[in-house]
């Protein structure tokens, strides 16, 4: 029997959602690697963060971040370039995992592609280290040779309520438009900007029509992309000045998927 559209669209956020054995894997690794820097580090919490977190990664789960707020005690490291704690978890982690660890941008991540095993679902884990500052935390940045601020609470606390005002279709559309960008080669970069950008521009209510959504967010998105967008905890700009006319040059593959969108019947 012929699909109608939204059983069509309906089978499609199925397919994009974490499977149980992605997340029994993603948890039995995460805790063990926080163990090892625990064992190096004087942690004050650690917590899963990222879209695995806010429960906007797509289907399959190939990498999961975990970010280790550091004690008071290792507030040292804020005085120091951004590379000096990113080394010393290097050589926290290297020993449990020889030749599978490097640094980047601001974080150490855990590379397990070339060395999983066949029951192995999730990749790579990237340790992202901070310290809390005046209700925020600040993360090393290597690119800009400093510590900034961000705050992943708030990241996570914005995307649940734009899911709860969305009668819960808010995270489903987000992740659509997210398998859209990894299926054209992400011509907008990083992916977290279409988050940002879907709190923003996907108005509640729910309309009730996920191909009526998806075209109106490439529509509007389209025309806004080379906007100024800051990071949702209002703590600072969300991408560099270097990365402008890249994100601007992907606003015509947005135009074209809203165009293409028209050709899909409205349900």
């Amino acid at each position: 029997m012929m699909l109608t559209v939204p059983d069509a669209f309906e089978k499609f956020k199925g397919r994009l959602e974490i499977s149980t054995a992605e997340q029994m894997d993603a948890s039995r690794r995460q805790q063990k690697i926080r163990e090892q820097v625990r064992e190096g580090l004087s942690v004050e919490r650690d917590f899963l963060t990222g879209s695995y977190a806010r429960h906007t990664k797509t289907k399959p789960l190939k990498d999961v971040d975990i970010f280790v707020v550091l004690n008071e005690s290792e507030s040292d490291y804020l005085d120091k370039a951004p590379d000096v704690i990113l080394d010393r978890l290097i050589e926290i982690l290297s020993p449990h995992y020889p030749n599978k660890t490097s640094k980047g941008n601001r974080s150490v991540k855990i590379d397990r592609r070339e060395f999983a095993t066949p029951d192995e679902q999730v990749l790579s884990f990237d340790a992202v280290p901070a310290v809390a500052t005046n209700g925020a935390y600040e993360s090393p940045d290597r690119r800009q040779g400093a510590w900034i601020k961000t705050n992943p609470d708030i990241h996570r606390e914005k995307a649940t309520a734009a899911n709860e005002a969305f009668a819960k279709h808010w995270k489903p559309v987000v992740k659509m438009v997210k398998k859209w960008n990894d299926h054209n080669d992400k011509p907008v970069k990083p992916s977290f900007l279409l988050e940002v950008m879907a709190l923003k521009l996907l108005d509640p209510p729910w309309a009730g029509s996920y191909p009526r959504e998806l075209r109106q967010f490439f529509a509007t998105a389209a025309q806004a992309l080379d906007e100024e967008w800051s990071d949702p905890a209002e703590l600072g700009r969300l991408l560099a000045v270097g990365a402008d006319k890249a994100r601007t040059a992907s606003a015509p593959t947005l135009q074209a998927m809203y165009e293409r969108m028209g050709f899909v019947p409205r349900a």
